[in-house]
């Protein structure tokens, strides 16, 4: 989990999941809406597949991005054992 933790600590990672809760979006969908470089654009996707938190679906020569809501959910749980008294 500790990836996952990197990977939710920049502000940026943490805007493209916000995005991706709407609908999955294209990787081309998603720089647009950042005046990041494509290849950082791509670098903080790469992060966020690795850590879990996306799902990566490839559609010819496009890939769909979408929130993997698996690894959210054994976050919660972590932090609800955590938690317990």
């Amino acid at each position: 989990m500790k990836d996952v933790w990197g990977a939710l600590a920049d502000g940026t990672r943490r805007e493209i999941l916000d995005l991706l809760r709407s609908r999955p979006h294209t990787a081309g969908e998603i720089a647009d809406q950042f005046t990041l470089s494509a290849a950082t654009v791509s670098h903080h996707l790469s992060v966020l597949k690795e850590s879990g938190l996306v799902n990566v679906e490839r559609r010819g020569q496009t890939l769909i991005y979408s929130v993997d809501l698996t690894m959210f959910r054994r976050l919660v749980r972590g932090l609800e054992d955590f938690l317990k008294d």
